[in-house]
């Protein structure tokens, strides 16, 4: 970050995790930042969305759910079944991020073997066709030079590190009114569930 400097209170960037080498542990970091960053930033746009009461129309599943609860408790409402197709759905992005054979493919490596942090591979391998990738979609930066790609990339990590302490303070000011002075009278619906316990509603394995 340009104006905090370099930050590790930590001193993770010289560790070895998993008895890994520096740099897969660096590529490690680097990759959990990006990807949580990213996380963040659309919960942080989707807890907005879902606290307004806003549903697409055409989701049988987000119409059928009642109005004035919290993201939260929106979330506990939701069909098992439904909760099913999200995680599994994570589930395959993940399992397509972390292939080595996929990411051959484009003549990428793995993160913590040298391949770029946060970069996802498209789907011109799955056998059915997909209209879009999940990266750049549009292919709004794929004629962009390095120097404008970098700076992308040092702003989506800011923007990230941003979303992730805005989404945990509506978490906390749920949880705990008052907690948050600055979110204290911008209408955040309080929630009484468990935000670290997120399958204790209305889920089971079996």
């Amino acid at each position: 970050n340009p104006v905090v400097g370099y930050w590790d209170p930590l001193n993770l960037s010289n560790g070895e995790f998993w008895g890994d080498s520096n740099s897969a542990t660096i590529g490690f970091l680097r990759e959990s930042e990006i990807k949580h960053g990213r996380v963040a930033m659309a919960g942080f746009v989707g807890y907005i969305v879902h606290a307004n009461d806003i549903r697409f129309p055409w989701d049988k599943v987000a119409m059928a759910a009642p109005k004035g609860l919290s993201p939260q408790e929106l979330w506990d409402v939701t069909p098992e079944a439904a909760k099913w197709q999200i995680i599994l759905t994570i589930a395959f992005l993940e399992f397509w991020r972390e292939n080595s054979y996929i990411l051959s493919k484009e003549g990428e490596q793995h993160y913590m073997r040298g391949g770029k942090p946060g970069y996802f591979p498209t789907f011109s391998e799955l056998p059915h066709p997909v209209p879009f990738n999940l990266f750049d979609p549009f292919g709004f930066s794929k004629n962009a030079s390095p120097e404008k790609k970098a700076k992308g990339l040092l702003a989506e990590v800011n923007n990230g590190r941003l979303a992730m302490i805005g989404l945990m303070g509506f978490l906390s000011e749920a949880k705990v009114p008052g907690s948050v002075p600055a979110l204290a009278n911008v209408g955040i619906r309080p929630y009484a569930g468990e935000v670290m316990a997120p399958f204790d509603a209305n889920f089971h394995l079996f």
